[in-house]
């Protein structure tokens, strides 16, 4: 395991998240080697000396994987395997392992076989120097430049594969997400940094199981549920996959398709770890992949989760003027929750008002949506034999019901 300290922020990784990954990742760690550096070494991204350091290391220990806690170019990772004598993956590729690992629906073996190729396919070049070349043209190619043109076009091909796969899965997951907008649920989304509890969280308020571990990327696969927040008032809740520092670009666009439903949320509950030191820079951290994805416009509810860890810090709710809520809770032991719950309602409260909707008998799939959603309060038959529903509605449900079903607002009282 390699760590070099750079007095550059923009190179700077943090180590003690190093040494977690690689755990999550299954690596038995034989040792970690650290140094510092002004800039990186443009050939071996450290210096010549720390270099032979790895590769005496490799050759005692017998390694079989240097791991570097850095992004790596494809050019600096050929250059170290041939000095060290041994295998070099970057802190992306050690990112993509755990992915590969904790990924179980099929859109998620997708996605992350989509970041590995992409990934991958920027080190193709030079992948079969051991074979002959020759120069270039018809009946001249060596076998070399023919293998790795093989590898580029399969790679190509399974590229445009898997990425026709995933668009038939968003437009699913677009036709989903319409029909849970007509049914006029709000959505609430869990982000957050990885391992800060959002799945203890999203167990806790569903009642569901889903995987939890004290690992990083324990959750890949987005999970909704419903929740009752308040009798006759509920909510969708989604659990998503969790962020990091200088999350890999591969990443954000392979799950582009599971990071909408973070877009597409009425409201987002950004779960923090109390308990990590970091929690300040992880916070700006996720609020820049939420630019990234577009989303940065949604409203936040800060989550501190974990209190159970800290006897001197209890659970409570701050309400600042002009600034997000803050919710102080542990989501294991429920100590808090409530007043989450109380927190969610209060946000969602002033978009809410009871409205009276006359439905035709035509526009049964409309009733149908709104019984399924539970925001029906009331219901009963008009002269003419249509319905005439209380609904408790937000306004952008309502404008959602109206542009979807061809209604007019106007008529809605």
């Amino acid at each position: 395991m390699v760590h070099i300290d750079f007095r550059n922020p923009q190179f700077n990784e943090e180590f003690d998240e190093f040494i977690q990954l690689a755990s999550s990742s299954g690596l038995s760690i034989l040792t970690t080697i650290t140094g510092t550096r002004a800039i990186p070494n443009a050939k071996y991204f450290a210096g010549t000396g720390k270099v032979e350091e790895i590769r005496r290391a490799v050759a005692d220990m017998t390694a079989d994987v240097v791991v570097f806690n850095h992004a790596l170019t494809p050019g600096q990772e050929r250059n170290l395997e041939s000095a060290i004598g041994c295998r070099v993956i970057d802190r992306v590729g050690l990112i993509l392992d755990i992915f590969a690992q904790r990924a179980r629906s099929y859109e998620g073996m997708l996605q992350v076989e989509l970041a590995q190729l992409q990934h991958l396919s920027t080190r193709l070049v030079r992948g079969w120097t051991h074979l002959e070349r020759q120069k270039g043209g018809i009946g001249l190619r060596g076998p070399g430049e023919t293998q790795l043109e093989t590898d580029r076009r399969l790679l190509g091909n399974r590229i445009r594969t898997i990425s026709s796969r995933l668009e038939k899965v968003r437009r699913q997951r677009n036709q989903v997400r319409r029909w849970r907008q007509r049914s006029a649920t709000p959505i609430i989304s869990l982000v957050g940094y990885t391992n800060a509890g959002k799945s203890t969280l999203f167990n806790r308020l569903t009642g569901a199981h889903s995987y939890v571990a004290d690992k990083l990327f324990a959750t890949l696969d987005t999970t909704l549920r419903k929740v009752i927040i308040e009798p006759g008032h509920q909510v969708v809740l989604s659990d998503t996959v969790g962020f990091i520092r200088h999350i890999p670009h591969d990443l954000i666009e392979a799950f582009h398709a599971t990071l909408e439903e973070v877009k597409e949320s009425d409201l987002l509950l950004h779960v923090i770890d109390v308990n990590d030191a970091q929690r300040y820079s992880h916070i700006e951290q996720v609020n820049g992949v939420i630019r990234d994805i577009g989303a940065e416009s949604l409203p936040q509810i800060l989550v501190f989760n974990k209190i159970d860890l800290k006897s001197e810090i209890a659970a409570r709710v701050e309400k600042n003027n002009g600034s997000m809520p803050q919710v102080w809770l542990s989501a294991a032991t429920g100590v808090g929750v409530d007043g989450l719950l109380q927190v969610i309602s209060q946000h969602l409260e002033p978009t809410r008002r009871l409205r009276i909707l006359h439905i035709p008998t035509s526009a049964s799939r409309l009733r149908a949506d709104l019984f399924r959603s539970g925001e029906v309060c009331e219901e009963h038959l008009d002269q003419d034999g249509s319905w005439v529903m209380h609904i408790n509605i937000s306004v952008s449900s309502l404008q959602r019901l109206c542009r979807d079903y061809g209604i007019d607002e106007a008529a809605i009282q």
